[in-house]
């Protein structure tokens, strides 16, 4: 018998799926969402969870953005 597992897969480079891993593992038990880590730059994720993602994902570019001093 086949188990299938709806999920979404990100491809990213390796230092933003270190992020991403660290994010899951910063969460209670029932809030995980990483499925299954693929390889370094592949991760299996809960399909609900990817609007969290993307958004703390932005939030961390925003805040190691140099922006020039006016």
């Amino acid at each position: 018998m086949v188990n299938a597992t709806k999920g979404l897969v990100i491809s990213c480079d390796i230092p933003m799926a270190q992020f991403i891993i660290n994010m899951n593992a910063s969460l209670p038990a029932s809030q995980k969402f990483i499925i299954h880590v693929l390889d370094n730059t592949h991760l299996f994720v809960q399909p609900h969870m990817a609007e969290m993602i993307r958004s703390a994902i932005s939030d961390f570019r925003d805040q190691n953005s140099y922006e020039k001093p006016a």
